[in-house]
């Protein structure tokens, strides 16, 4: 490629930035001493030879991808043993969250990292729902590597519905065991990451029966295979799943059982227990069997749908800053993409999302680690709010990251198509997340149930937690003229929120009085309550990041970018619902004009900034994996670097030649 210099393009652009980009990126980062931090971590990691990608992994075979995959995980998780001992023991989980819930991971393992689930699920669920010898055992085991272990609930026939897991689980005082099995086929389970030849020990949710009664779904651990063989224990079926759209290195398994003894020990029991003699004696609450899958709901938010949303985001906008294609004015010479109108709305309303979802996400983590400190005193009540909340926040914005990663994808035109654009991985991470812990529908609706109850409570006047407070007071406020601004944004998002749950609750009333079920009506009217969560989450999200842009402690300079961005979010979002803007937040067609071109205006506004506010991320080319989107702009330089990495590019002529096209070419059909 010669030498490197940084696109004459892109260099403009970075000098027409109105603000310092290291203050976006220390904001971004939590503080200067964080980005340090991280820039530190990064350099340790990805500067290592040994965990650099030899051959890109998609000319490798499902199974060398995975065997690759296995080999980098063993130096990488060494290496953050290496890390924690020269930094402090104290910085190890950070590290762990860098690695598999951040980009970092991503850099090293872009298909996804086996060991993961022994980290975001297994141990978290010994932690939440064991005892503490279970905890002071298991923990110390799966931590230090001495076993690995993944976390299997979903299964072939169920997933989102755990109430419905076939899997049993039979106490025989006899022995003091648990007895496995696997019914049906559909009880198998199905998807958990590194089961399929990764892990020798399994978190298992079953129907756990006792004296004949079944006491519902609860989590044991069950040993899989042999501690030095690796070899499958008796009456353990276990297998991979296959290739998938993405993430084919997480090495996703099945698992059936025949007859599987435990002992009595390997139940969890912090909240529910057996006793020797089949006793069953009952969780204070059935909602803490549940605890692991909100703490994966909380990660998706925080580290997957805003972080790989950046990533598209620094890909595509850089390109456009540098693409050039056809004329604005004729005779003018081509133009860079970016100029577009067209371009820019593809591009910046997703940037104010990943602000949004960002903001939010932090939101989510502050009160799930107060929600999980209070239930560790017995204290429950913000357990449902904290549900509600990880539901529709995982739901919507893994749903926006998706949708918004195949627009830039798009909007690089056909080099997006292609794997080293990095546009198909990070789209294969974050759409899967859209259907795993939870299908996104599913989630929508269990918070539905929450928001109409804290509708009924409003109506009696009920005590409401935070996060519908506004349930009390949008109704009495008297619908006022249209105002293009923040604060009025933020009453509108709400009062919508407020009117679809109303219309929800009151249509399901009306359903019941006419003698239709209660669980007919909830089904009849899940269209509308799956939208009215959706809302009510927008109107969530549109108020942090009001309260985040309005507070944030930066220049006047950065401060003026943020408004334009939440700005954005809020314009943008009302445009493309302006049907429950009219029904219910006093909107007129005449409002609307202004309402467009106050977003037209924005475009134009952030459109200095752009090529500054993807750089604020501060996405290292490394983690970027991207020859779209590299810092430097020299983009063909590096996609025929890349094509030049086919193996089919290490001869002139492929054996394929001799043996099939020459004797077809030479067989005069």
């Amino acid at each position: 490629m010669g030498s490197i210099t940084i696109n004459k393009d892109l260099l403009r652009e970075r000098q027409s930035c109105t603000f310092n980009v290291l203050e976006l990126t220390h904001l971004w980062d939590g503080g200067p001493e964080k980005t340090k931090e991280r820039k530190e971590l990064e350099k340790f990691f990805l500067d290592d030879p040994e965990l650099q990608e030899k051959i890109p992994s998609e000319y490798l075979s499902h199974k060398e991808k995975y065997q690759e995959a296995l080999r980098r995980s063993c130096l990488l998780f060494k290496k953050i043993k290496e890390w924690s001992d020269t930094t402090g023991c104290g910085s190890q989980m950070d590290t762990f969250q860098n690695i598999l819930g951040g980009m970092l991971g991503s850099a090293i393992l872009p298909d996804g990292v086996p060991f993961a689930l022994n980290y975001v699920m297994f141990l978290p669920t010994v932690m939440g729902q064991g005892t503490m010898q279970q905890q002071a055992y298991w923990v110390s085991r799966a931590w230090n590597c001495e076993i690995m272990c993944t976390y299997a609930q979903t299964e072939l026939g169920h997933g989102t519905f755990i109430r419905g897991l076939e899997t049993t689980a039979t106490y025989d005082p006899s022995t003091e065991e648990f007895v496995f099995n696997s019914p049906t086929l559909t009880s198998y389970k199905w998807w958990p990451g590194g089961l399929g030849h990764t892990c020798n020990y399994a978190v298992v949710v079953a129907q756990l029966y006792t004296k004949g009664q079944c006491h519902g779904i609860h989590p044991f651990i069950v040993q899989l295979r042999d501690e030095e063989t690796h070899m499958p224990l008796p009456g353990i079926k276990i297998g991979e799943i296959g290739s998938k759209l993405g993430m084919n290195t997480i090495n996703n398994g099945y698992l059936g059982f025949e007859n599987v003894r435990i002992p009595r020990e390997n139940m969890l029991m912090k909240n529910s227990k057996v006793l020797p003699d089949g006793t069953y004696v009952n969780s204070p609450s059935d909602k803490l069997t549940y605890g692991t899958m909100i703490f994966v709901r909380v990660a998706l938010v925080r580290g997957i749908a805003a972080a790989y949303l950046s990533k598209a985001l620094t890909i595509a906008t850089r390109y456009s800053a540098l693409r050039k294609q056809g004329e604005i004015k004729p005779g003018a010479g081509e133009t860079q993409i970016l100029e577009y109108r067209t371009q820019q709305h593809k591009l910046f309303p997703p940037m104010a999302m990943c602000f949004a979802m960002r903001c939010s996400a932090d939101w989510l983590w502050d009160i799930y680690n107060s929600v999980t400190a209070e239930l560790d005193r017995g204290d429950l009540e913000r357990l449902p709010e904290l549900h509600a909340m990880a539901c529709c926040l995982k739901a919507v914005c893994t749903k926006d990251s998706a949708k918004a990663i195949e627009v830039c994808r798009l909007a690089t035109g056909g080099h997006g198509y292609m794997n080293s654009s990095n546009f198909p991985s990070t789209y294969g991470m974050v759409t899967a997340a859209e259907t795993y812990e939870g299908e996104n529908t599913v989630l929508l609706l269990q918070t539905a149930r929450f928001l109409v109850k804290a509708w009924q409570q409003a109506r009696s006047g009920g005590n409401l937690t935070e996060t519908v407070e506004y349930l009390k007071t949008m109704p009495l406020q008297p619908l006022s003229l249209w105002v293009n601004s923040l604060q009025h944004l933020g009453i509108a998002f709400k009062r919508v929120a407020a009117g679809n749950i109303e219309t929800c609750a009151t249509s399901i009333e009306r359903r019941i009085l006419v003698g239709v079920a209660p669980e007919d009506a909830w089904n009849e009217v899940s269209i509308q309550l799956a939208k009215a969560a959706e809302t009510h989450c927008r109107a969530f999200m549109m108020q942090i990041f009001i309260n985040f842009a309005t507070s944030a402690q930066v220049s006047p300079e950065l401060k003026k970018v943020l408004i334009e961005l939440c700005e954005l979010y809020g314009t943008y979002f009302l445009l493309d619902n302006l049907g429950d803007f009219f029904m219910y937040a006093g909107l007129r067609s005449s409002d609307v004009p202004s309402i467009q071109e106050w977003m037209e205006t924005l475009l134009h506004k952030i459109r200095p900034n752009a090529v500054g506010i993807v750089d604020g991320f501060d996405i290292s080319d490394a983690v970027l994996r991207s020859a779209l989107g590299a810092y430097d702009g020299n983009v063909y330089e590096r996609l025929f670097a890349e094509a030049n990495k086919s193996p089919l590019n290490a001869e002139p002529v492929d054996e394929s030649f001799h043996k099939y096209l020459k004797p077809f070419l030479k067989s005069n059909l």
